[in-house]
C-alpha cells in the first residue's frame, strides 16, 4: 500500500491529484484551511475511504507535525506533493507596490513550510522502496511577468530548493540497496483554478485546461521516474516514445 502527502487538496490541481491516486488504491493524506470545504470534496470522491483529510494550515508548525504523524498512522510515506501555494494580493500588484507583509505570507507559504514539511517527513520518506518529493512550480518561476515578481520569486526559491534537496538526497544514499528520494519541481502549467482566476479578476479563463487533464503527466514523471529536476506538464504530455 502506497501512501502520498498533498497540501492543498480541497480543490483544483491537489484535489484531481488525491482522486487520480486513491483510484490507483494509494492511501492520500490531504490538508485544506478551509476544514469545511476538505470535508466536502473528499467526501464526495469514488475512494473517500482512502482519503485521510486534517485540516490546517502549512504554516503552522503543528499541523505540519499532524499531517507526518497522520502519514505515519497510514503506514509510511512513499510521496510528498507541496501543492498548497499563496498568490498573494489580487490584482496582482508591482514589485514597486508590493506590500511587505503580503510578500512574506507568500514565501511563508510557497517556501519555509514546504522546506519545513519536507524536513519532517524525510525520516519516514527515506524508509520508503522508492519515495519521491514533488513540488508544484509555476513557468513564473523563469519567466519574467510583471505583477507576478512575489508569486514568481517564492516558485523560483522553490524550484532551486527542490534542485538542491535532490542533490542532496542523492549524495546521502549508502549502498547499492538504498533508494535516494527523487525530487521533482513540476510545472503544470495554466489551469482552469480558482488561485488562477484571483490573478485575472473579471477575466475570462475558461480556455485554460482543467486540473484533471494536467494529473496525468505528473502520473507519468512519477511512473517513469526519470533524474530528478524540473519538468513541464507540456512536455510530459507527449506520449513515451514519440517526439514532440
Amino acid at each position: 500500500m502506497s501512501v502520498a502527502l498533498v497540501t492543498g487538496a480541497a480543490q483544483g490541481f491537489g484535489l484531481a491529484l488525491t482522486t487520480a491516486l486513491t483510484g490507483r488504491g494509494w492511501t492520500v493524506v490531504v490538508d485544506s484551511r478551509d476544514a469545511g470545504r476538505l470535508r466536502a470534496a473528499t467526501a464526495t470522491l469514488p475512494r473517500a475511504d482512502l482519503v485521510v483529510a486534517v485540516a490546517g494550515d502549512v504554516t503552522d508548525p503543528a499541523h505540519r507535525a499532524e499531517l507526518v504523524a497522520a502519514a505515519h498512522r497510514a503506514g509510511g510515506l512513499d510521496l510528498l506533493v507541496h501543492n498548497a501555494s499563496e498568490l498573494g494580493p489580487s490584482p496582482l500588484p508591482t514589485l514597486a507596490e508590493h506590500p511587505l507583509d503580503a510578500l512574506r505570507a507568500v514565501f511563508e507559504t510557497n517556501l519555509f513550510a514546504p522546506v519545513a514539511l519536507t524536513q519532517l517527513a524525510l525520516p519516514l520518506l527515506r524508509a520508503a522502496a522508492a519515495p519521491a518529493v514533488v513540488t508544484i512550480s509555476s513557468d513564473a518561476a523563469v519567466e519574467a511577468y510583471p505583477g507576478w515578481g512575489g508569486y514568481g520569486s517564492s516558485k523560483a526559491a522553490l524550484d532551486r530548493f527542490a534542485a538542491v534537496l535532490g542533490a542532496e538526497q542523492a549524495a546521502a544514499v549508502e549502498g547499492p540497496a538504498a533508494a535516494p528520494a527523487l525530487v521533482y519541481a513540476f510545472d503544470p502549467g495554466d489551469m482552469r483554478t480558482s488561485m488562477h482566476q484571483r490573478a485575472f479578476p473579471g477575466e475570462d479563463i475558461s480556455d485554460r485546461p482543467d486540473p484533471e487533464t494536467v494529473v496525468p503527466a505528473l502520473l507519468r514523471l512519477l511512473d517513469e521516474r526519470p533524474p530528478g529536476g524540473r519538468y513541464r506538464a507540456a512536455d510530459l504530455a507527449t506520449p513515451a516514445g514519440t517526439t514532440s
